[in-house]
């Protein structure tokens, strides 16, 4: 689905939409269900032919909620290392509240399994067995990267001031999330100093949640209301 993808000409604009899909869902109320609509009519258009030449549509069902289980994956894991871990309950109700929000977009019932011990089993089956590196996952790691246009406008010497910290945070926050025989499998090179690197990543982010204002620890209701035109006007996911 590379051809379909605006992340190589602006990643983060596409991050930005990631999450104005995410907070749509959860936050947005009866919003949301017309935002589950929205993203799942602009996938149908999603179609074309893997590297192995294969036919593939964004709409086949396994595919399409294995999207939606990687974002349950990654906010766990993202609890754990950067921010406060969540209890075996809160998991557990966590997970049934997002697997029910995949109704909106049209993820069924059976697509994901019942509870999170079984989606867990589940996850690591998919990643181990099905995934496989290909041409655009080294197009988004090169893009993490080397992102060369700042998030938000600002003054070019500022945006060369924080941008190598800035990428480099996110690719330490997206690849060090991943378990160790996953970065293996891909093939995406994790040295000892990246290992530091995202332990050191993690103590921080965990030493400040403690002191951060409510407001920081919950920001999708103020992301909704800061981005509400570009999310009005402009795709979702």
């Amino acid at each position: 689905m590379a051809e379909y993808s605006t992340f190589e000409r602006d990643p983060w604009q596409r991050l930005l939409r990631t999450a104005d899909y995410v907070n749509l869902l959860v936050y947005g109320g009866s919003e949301a269900i017309a935002a589950g609509r929205r993203v799942r009519e602009l996938h149908k258009r999603f179609r074309g032919r893997r590297e192995d030449g294969a036919a593939y549509s964004a709409l086949e069902p396994r595919a399409y909620a294995w999207v939606h289980a990687t974002l349950l994956d990654t906010y766990v894991r993202a609890h754990a290392h950067l921010g406060t871990p969540m209890s075996a309950d809160e998991i557990d109700r966590f997970y049934g509240e997002y697997r029910g929000l995949g109704r909106l977009i049209g993820v069924r019932e059976g697509d994901l399994p019942a509870d999170w011990q079984r989606f867990c089993a589940y996850f690591r089956r998919t990643a181990r067995y099905q995934l496989t590196r290909t041409a655009s996952v080294d197009r988004v790691l090169s893009m993490v990267s080397n992102a060369m246009t700042p998030p938000l406008p600002m003054p070019a010497p500022l945006w060369r001031a924080v941008a190598l910290p800035a990428r480099r945070a996110v690719w330490l926050g997206g690849v060090g999330l991943m378990d160790p025989w996953l970065r293996r499998r891909l093939a995406i090179g994790w040295s000892a100093i990246d290992e530091a690197e995202f332990r050191v990543l993690g103590a921080v982010s965990r030493s400040l949640t403690p002191v951060l204002p409510a407001s920081f620890k919950v920001t999708g209701p103020e992301h909704l209301r800061a981005r509400r035109d570009a999310i009005a006007h402009g795709p979702l996911g």
